[in-house]
């Protein structure tokens, strides 16, 4: 199994950076006269697939059998052995240094130096692309050669400009779509989760949209000085199309500015219907190059394709609803049925759509249950901030004649795997409902304690609340079910939390309840599973593979007895708009086909098929005490309770917020690792400290919990 791993993991590695030294020595005299000629000479001439055969072969094979090595990888992975103890090796030293903050403040977020390095590559290919394609151009552009064509000079240089930086927005469009494949394979082989990559996103959709936005500018003023104002409308079958490409640079400027940050946030709605428009951008994209060239850079959309169909399908089902825990500080924690063979590691996320509050809104939710303590449950925590959150909490609150919830989720993503047991102590700072990543994280600490013989970390969680009522959600860190009657001894926790807006606790805190509703299930209620069963890596890599294979059997026979014998590879006959739709819809049937195959063939073997019977309609005693009854700096003896257990670990601090500094700084262990979740400015801090250099020891970990 090792060998199979490390095998598929070199050469994912090998094939990639083929790719990439392809995307350098592309703008090369090397690459123009020696390997282009050469590799049309091998795909380029076929009768099977024309001229599209050189880049559907050079750049669009390499990354699916990068993506499909990515799978097998991933499905030999093994977890480390939770008895060994990396801390003291120089690789694990190096590697720690990396990960460290390197900036705080800034438009870039938190960035590490690891981040910073890559970023710096990626701008470095960029600008050797683009300075090495202008200098060969214009080396060829004179007075006379202009003149030829009824150009000045400077028109004829900045023509050639526009086109050069149109293919380098096209190497930015090369990884646009991978950092939200949430289920590809490629993020988790290297460390990454969907959530974390998000920033990647952005930063490729401002570098996408502004680089084509000066593209179609230059162009414009091109055709104004030349007085040819009409090829902004052409729509040319045989060649580039000029009104495709303006077309999908509206749909990509609509998208961009409601990205930003007052916008999204205030009008989440019209940021999220808005960005539906990604169909568009990428359809006329594809118009405007043709298929041929857009191969170059589509690999990343064909694998976000095949994502974005299976989360469709998965979608598709209603999940089984058992409970709702109502908490006085506005939050609801939903708890789903989960099939036992579903495992998902602490800090992953679960998508959710309540069809009753809105039909189209899909929106990450922390999960905040363990796989190991809970293995028929899934839990997700919901505070009411937004509309949807409001409506929600809102219809469960006012009533209690809701017998049952439809529900549609997908997921869960999150990382392929966590190793919090390398370090000393493990501090979580939080603020307001930023602790839900951490339930999952202390949840999965104390299943560990129970089955395995190790040394679990000292936990210290470090939260941060407005109000009183907000301590409720501090019951969540236990579950209803699963614990034994005391935590277990090896587990060392101290909570500290702050409540920042009251220097009292209040009198009617304490008589706060949670109120808990449990509904019915319907027979067409399933409970949460992997939609392509136990082996989900092996049958994605399949899907890729299978999915691609149907699609070069499908247009290598309609290109032979269709295209060719018409057109005979001379792109000049048979129209390149009516081959690109043709080629797009070939594409779409195969992943389609092989998606709802795989999913299919999994169902009939009954994966994720649980006995439907009815959830009984009956309440669970509510734990008889909770860090909330427990003053400040209080307490109390332990009791034959995990939640009477908790309270002794918990001190409450009012009228003040944490010394993030000396709570940091205070933590003893060779090896600590620091985690946040909360404001901008909570995380900037932390993130601040950890690479102040004040304490060698911390090391802050790359999770993002911000979307």
């Amino acid at each position: 199994m090792e060998m199979i791993k490390g095998v598929s993991k070199f050469f994912m590695m090998v094939v990639f950076l083929g790719t990439i030294m392809l995307w350098i020595m592309m703008p090369t005299l090397t690459y123009r006269n020696k390997w282009l000629p050469y590799m049309r000479l091998k795909f380029g001439a076929s009768t099977y697939f024309g001229s599209s055969g050189t880049t559907l072969f050079m750049y669009m094979l390499p990354m699916i059998v990068v993506a499909c090595l990515g799978c097998v990888y991933l499905h030999f992975k093994k977890r480390k052995s939770p008895h060994h103890n990396d801390r003291e090796t120089n690789g694990v030293v190096v590697w720690n240094a990396l990960r460290k903050p390197m900036l705080v403040k800034g438009p870039l977020g938190i960035v590490s130096v690891t981040e910073i390095m890559f970023l710096a590559m990626f701008v470095a290919l960029l600008l050797w692309s683009f300075i090495t394609y202008l200098r060969n151009n214009f080396a060829t552009i004179t007075p006379r050669s202009a003149a030829a064509h009824g150009e000045s000079l400077w028109q004829a240089k900045l023509e050639s400009a526009a086109l050069r930086i149109g293919l380098i927005g096209n190497i930015c469009l090369a990884f646009l779509f991978l950092p939200v494949a949430r289920g590809s394979s490629l993020l988790p082989a290297v460390g990454l989760t969907s959530e974390s990559s998000i920033k990647y996103h952005i930063w490729l959709g401002h570098m996408v949209l502004a680089i084509f936005t000066v593209h179609g500018l230059c162009y414009i003023i091109y055709w104004v000085s030349m007085h040819e104002t009409s090829q902004m409308i052409m729509w040319a079958t045989n060649d580039i199309s000029n009104l495709a490409g303006e077309i999908s640079l509206v749909a990509g400027l609509l998208m961009w500015a409601t990205t930003y940050p007052a916008i999204r946030r205030r009008f989440f709605e019209v940021f999220f219907y808005t960005h539906y428009l990604y169909i568009v951008f990428m359809l006329f994209f594809v118009l405007h190059v043709s298929i041929t060239f857009s191969f170059i850079a589509f690999p990343g959309f064909y694998i976000f394709m095949v994502d974005r169909f299976l989360r469709f399908l998965q979608s598709r089902d209603s999940i089984r609803v058992l409970s709702a825990r109502i908490l006085p500080s506005h939050t609801i924690e939903l708890t789903f049925s989960k099939n036992p063979s579903l495992v998902y590691s602490p800090t992953s996320i679960l998508f959710v759509n309540i069809p009753s509050i809105s039909k189209l809104q899909w929106h990450p939710f922390t999960i905040t249950s363990s796989s190991k303590l809970e293995p028929e449950k899934l839990s997700v925590v919901i505070k009411s901030e937004g509309r949807w959150s409001t409506k929600l909490y809102q219809r469960l609150s006012s009533s209690d004649q809701i017998d049952h919830l439809a529900v549609s989720v997908e997921g869960p993503y999150g990382p392929a795997s966590t190793d919090f047991l390398r370090h000393e102590a493990l501090v979580m700072v939080s603020g307001g409902s930023g602790i839900t990543p951490f339930i999952s994280v202390i949840r999965d600490m104390i299943a560990t304690s129970q089955t395995q013989k190790c040394k679990i970390p000292k936990i210290t969680l470090i939260c941060a609340f407005k109000n009183s009522s907000e301590i409720s959600m501090l019951d969540l860190l236990l579950p209803l079910s699963g614990l034994q009657t005391q935590l277990p001894s090896n587990i060392d926790i101290k909570i500290e939390a702050f409540i920042t807006r009251e220097k009292e606790p209040r009198s009617e805190a304490t008589t706060e309840k949670i109120k808990t509703l449990w509904f019915k299930s319907s027979l067409s209620d399933q409970a949460i599973s992997s939609i392509l069963g136990p082996n989900s890596w092996l049958w994605l890599g399949g899907i890729l593979s299978s999915s691609f294979l149907i699609f070069l059997i499908i247009i290598g026979i309609i290109t032979r007895y269709y295209i060719y014998p018409i057109d005979h590879n001379t792109n000049k006959i048979y129209s390149l708009t009516s081959k690109t739709i043709i080629y797009i819809l070939v594409i779409c049937v195969s992943i389609m086909a092989t998606s709802s195959a795989a999913m299919f063939w999994n169902k009939k073997k009954k994966y994720g098929n649980v006995d439907n019977k009815q959830v009984q309609n009956v309440d669970v005693p509510s734990p008889t005490s909770s860090p909330t009854s427990c003053g400040n700096n209080s307490f109390r003896e332990i009791e034959s309770s995990p939640q009477e257990s908790l309270v002794q670990c918990t001190n409450l601090h009012y009228g003040e917020r944490p010394n993030l500094t000396k709570l940091l700084l205070g933590v003893e262990g060779s090896s600590v690792g620091v985690l946040v979740c909360g404001p901008k400015k909570m995380r900037q801090n932390v993130a601040k400290i950890c690479s102040s250099g004040l304490a060698m020891n911390l090391h802050f970990e790359s999770i993002s919990f911000s979307w």
